[in-house]
């Protein structure tokens, strides 16, 4: 029953239209969406659909949050394409909810765009001061594994930005499936589907005006100028990885995916990650679409060059707690960070802590 489940689920998402079109760049909203502000994801360019895990996974594929074991803190913070200024905080919680009752998690992103010159049609100047656009996504997961190979779960994130004028919310939602097998789980699958919604608008009083009823008088009337609706950059992911064993200490993982967006080209990426023990993780990508290698609006539309590295330190500590094998309970503190290439600008850094209790 669970087995045919998850293959009903793996053919509806793969059979859902998410195409490449490269013709709609910038006809959709809401990019902040696609924005990976994960230190350990970032590292491998969010190629991690199939091994990703905790509470990390809620922005890659919902169905990793179900690793979660007991309760998971997450704590970054990212310069996005230093220089434009613009930073992102993120805080993210998970908890195992027991034994076959799954996971929840929690995950927010809180953008700084910086501040702009406050204008109007009447003061075109800039002498009224600065404002700062407020964007903000609050994503609840829940997470469950079905059976001992099969993890699914689903998103659904509150998406807010606005001016002090003018304001626009909507909601998305994403779902997942990931599917491990073999020694130590060392083959994984995963496809998730996201960014999936209704469309957003702008409205406020920022948009407000007067207008003359009739040229010969002063009186005038109060109008609302409407706005366009615009859609979420959806995106289908689907991705594997595989881990060889290099003696008791030491692993290597292969990583590998397709993207295929509703608003922009098709990427494809591959990674390698190295792990010593539980103490040290190293990462690096590489992600393709078409016009990478040429020179920004000549040919590539993206400002990252399609390079990413990362790295983990990790350090056990005793929790006081015995399992029920008898051995010693450990919980884990790992500081992890990112770096993305990018021209122009100088690169996305993204680094945090992470705290398993």
């Amino acid at each position: 029953m669970k087995k045919h489940l998850f293959i009903s689920i793996l053919v509806i998402l793969a059979s859902i239209p998410v195409f490449a079109q490269p013709e709609r760049v910038g006809q959709a909203g809401a990019q902040e969406l696609l924005i990976n502000t994960m230190p350990r994801s970032s590292g491998l360019n969010g190629i991690d659909i199939s091994s990703s895990d905790g509470i990390e996974s809620s922005l890659v594929n919902p169905a990793g949050v179900a690793r979660t074991t007991g309760t998971e803190l997450l704590f970054s913070h990212a310069l996005w394409l230093i220089g434009s200024e613009i930073k992102v905080n993120a805080f993210g919680f998970s908890q195992s909810l027991g034994e076959g009752n799954g996971a929840l998690g929690i995950l927010v992103n809180s953008f700084s765009m910086g501040d702009f010159i406050r204008t109007t049609v009447d003061q075109p100047d800039g002498t009224l001061g600065t404002f700062s656009p407020t964007y903000l996504n609050i994503g609840g997961t829940y997470a469950r594994k079905f059976t001992d190979r099969i993890y699914v779960g689903f998103t659904a994130r509150i998406v807010h930005e606005s001016t002090p004028e003018v304001v626009a919310n909507g909601i998305a939602f994403d779902a997942g499936i990931q599917y491990r097998s073999g020694e130590k789980d060392r083959l994984k699958l995963g496809i998730a589907l996201r960014n999936v919604g209704p469309t957003m608008r702008f409205g406020g009083d920022g948009l407000a005006g007067r207008v003359p009823i009739e040229t010969n008088n002063n009186y005038s009337s109060g109008i609302n100028i409407p706005t366009a609706k615009f859609e979420l950059p959806a995106t289908l992911s689907m991705g594997g990885s595989y881990d060889f064993f290099l003696g008791n200490s030491n692993t290597v993982t292969v990583n590998g995916s397709f993207i295929s967006h509703s608003f922009y080209h098709n990427q494809g990426g591959i990674g390698l990650s190295y792990k010593y023990k539980n103490f040290v993780i190293l990462r690096g990508s590489f992600l393709y679409e078409p016009g990478i290698f040429d020179e920004i609006y000549n040919g590539r539309y993206n400002a990252h060059t399609g390079i990413a590295a990362g790295a983990t330190f990790q350090v056990p500590f005793k929790t006081g707690k015995i399992d029920t094998e008898g051995n010693e309970v450990f919980s884990t503190f790992s500081f992890d960070s990112s770096y993305r290439t990018s021209s122009p600008f100088g690169g996305t850094f993204v680094f945090g802590a992470r705290i398993d209790i």
